[in-house]
């Protein structure tokens, strides 16, 4: 005689119908956001002035290079001082790892705003002491102490990322590339780094958005980017929509760098797709 055992299994429940609160909730927020877009389109239609936009047009596209300037040089100059913070955030050495911990919980834990003043006014007030060495020629340009300043902001967070996304490779890559008789800097750069790529893009997507998003800020210091020039605008023809337009400036750079990152991950993850 044979026994047959039974095993009672849940079901899904079933999907839910109707208009539920979240749903209700959902839409009307859609329609928020919908109605503050035509609003906005119908603002710069009604108020459209081809004057201002001819006469301030080339000072806004010089703005946007002097904003891209400004990320690209900082983007990258921070990438190359996160690669020392990284290795000491990684570090079992103390003397190493605490400098380069206190370096990410500062830069980390204080406002962008207040690294940029003690940048331009904190190291400006030692002029002296600069020409002395021969570095006021960049200090006493107000770019370069944004560049500075937002190079060091974003090398704390840079490091933090690529020490996750490097901690996030499961230990047995390098035991086996090590069992292969690979050393330390190859594993890392041919097993390590291409799989922590992959889990770093996002974030350094969302690190560069931040990035541009937060350089309006050197307009409070004399630099005429993007911000800058729209506040002279302003400032010279009290028109609302001289920031109507910086914002629709910003708004697109933002969409067309995330539709960028999101092309970089689908052609470098395209072998982990079934």
């Amino acid at each position: 005689m044979s026994v047959t055992n039974t095993i009672a299994v849940d079901r899904p429940p079933p999907p839910a119908r109707g208009w539920p609160r979240a749903r209700i909730v959902g839409y009307a927020f859609v329609g928020l956001w919908i109605l503050f877009g035509f609003g906005i389109l119908a603002y710069l239609v009604s108020a459209w002035n081809g004057e201002f936009f001819a006469r301030y047009a080339p000072a806004y596209l010089q703005g946007l290079g002097t904003t891209l300037s400004l990320v690209a040089v900082s983007m990258v100059a921070g990438a190359i001082l996160s690669l020392p913070v990284t290795y000491g955030r990684m570090s079992n050495n103390r003397l190493l790892s605490w400098p380069a911990y206190c370096y990410v919980y500062f830069f980390r834990g204080t406002p962008l705003l207040v690294q940029v003043y003690l940048v331009y006014y904190g190291v400006g007030s030692f002029r002296v002491q600069l020409e002395s060495v021969g570095l006021w020629w960049f200090f006493r340009d107000a770019f370069n102490c944004g560049v500075f300043a937002f190079a060091l902001n974003t090398a704390a967070y840079q490091a933090e990322i690529l020490r996750g996304a490097i901690e996030s490779v499961p230990r047995g890559q390098w035991e086996g590339a090590a069992s292969l008789g690979l050393h330390k800097q190859q594993t890392l750069r041919k097993v390590i780094l291409p799989q922590a790529i992959i889990v770093a893009l996002r974030p350094y997507g969302n690190e560069l958005v931040l990035m541009i998003k937060a350089s309006a800020i050197v307009a409070i210091i004399t630099v005429y980017d993007l911000m800058g020039n729209a506040k002279l605008a302003y400032a010279k023809s009290f028109d609302f929509q001289a920031y109507v337009w910086v914002a629709i400036v910003y708004l697109v750079m933002v969409e067309i760098l995330r539709h960028g990152v999101e092309w970089i991950e689908r052609r470098i993850t395209i072998h982990l797709k079934r």
